[in-house]
């Protein structure tokens, strides 16, 4: 009884493992995976030219450094670093109670001299006096004049004016400090007028002229922009063989005087791959990219280097004139059938 019953449990298992297959079978034939609707496009060979990286920083266009041009006590400072200010505006003083006391002896001396002018000029019409005492009054007067002049402009340098627009960057004295001619009181810069200083090789300079413009990298400003060339030394640094070379750089949102940058010198073109950057398949260090192939992605392995307008230069992998997926590439495997639609 045992037996017969554990035949038919064994039977019945063959009967349904039978029908199961039968119906794979069936369905086998009825199932299709539709192509992957994709986008290509054709990869280039361009012209491209080498560059070398030269370090450098943003400078303000505008620098001053104001100095005194009169000794006396600092009076009064009437801006801090960082503030910004206007051409004209004054910006500290210097004790002019010295100067004032000259100017007064000098107003005096001139109104004195011309008296004596005029009351020689009268005698003089009138045949009392002689030439050479009308010539005497001539001289004094004119030398009363000169010192006047000499006064007002003494008392002038007594107040420290901005040259120009701009904001200060460091103060160097304070209320109570002897000013003397030639100290440096404050620093100020333009900085609305920002340019690219670097120290470029001699090997490298003749590759710049005056007006090119260059690629600037500014990592602080996260910015990469077009530097013209503006300056470039006559000579070279003896100690490092390297030429001053400046760049006027545009305005751009972030950007200070101090910071790092560098430049992109060309060096020579030669011909390059580039492909769309949006093709290229990365999967931790393996760069990959599709290419169509009668009506099939086929998974190609490459090589990038470098970026530049949505663009990657292809060093290994393509040659030139394949068809690639720009879109959704990732999601693709090797093989599978695409249909290219625009």
């Amino acid at each position: 009884m045992m037996n017969r019953k554990f035949l038919g449990i064994g039977l019945a298992a063959v009967l349904l493992a039978g029908c199961g297959e039968h119906g794979g079978e069936a369905a086998a034939p009825g199932l299709s995976t539709p192509p992957s609707i994709v986008q290509v496009a054709e990869v280039s060979v361009q012209p491209l030219w080498d560059e070398e990286e030269v370090v450098g920083n943003v400078e303000a266009a505008q620098r001053a450094v104001l100095s005194a041009k009169v000794t006396g006590v600092i009076d009064a400072v009437k801006v801090a670093p960082g503030a910004p200010v206007k051409r004209g505006d004054i910006l500290a003083t210097i004790d002019a109670r010295e100067i004032k006391a000259r100017l007064d002896s000098a107003a005096a001396a001139q109104d004195q001299a011309q008296k004596d002018f005029g009351r020689i000029e009268r005698l003089l019409q009138s045949g009392s006096s002689t030439r050479q005492e009308f010539d005497a009054a001539t001289t004094r007067l004119r030398t009363a004049d000169a010192a006047m002049v000499e006064a007002r402009t003494m008392l002038q340098y007594t107040e420290i004016t901005a040259p120009f627009d701009g904001v200060i960057t460091r103060k160097l004295v304070e209320v109570g400090d002897l000013a003397t001619p030639g100290k440096p009181l404050l620093e100020m810069e333009n900085s609305s007028l920002l340019r690219f200083e670097c120290e470029i090789p001699e090997a490298l300079v003749d590759r710049v002229s005056m007006g090119a413009e260059l690629p600037v990298t500014i990592d602080a400003a996260a910015a990469v922009l077009r530097g013209k060339v503006s300056e470039i030394a006559p000579s070279a640094s003896a100690g490092s063989r390297t030429f001053l070379v400046k760049l006027d750089l545009p305005a751009a949102e972030k950007l200070r005087a101090g910071q790092f940058g560098r430049v992109r010198v060309p060096v020579r073109e030669r011909p390059a791959v580039l492909v769309a950057e949006d093709a290229v398949v990365r999967r931790g260090q393996i760069e990959s990219v599709f290419v169509v192939e009668d009506s099939a992605a086929r998974l190609r392995l490459v090589k990038t280097g470098r970026k530049m307008n949505g663009s990657v230069e292809v060093l290994s992998g393509l040659s030139g004139g394949e068809k690639v997926v720009v879109k959704d590439a990732a999601l693709l495997r090797d093989g599978v059938a695409v249909e290219v639609r625009p």
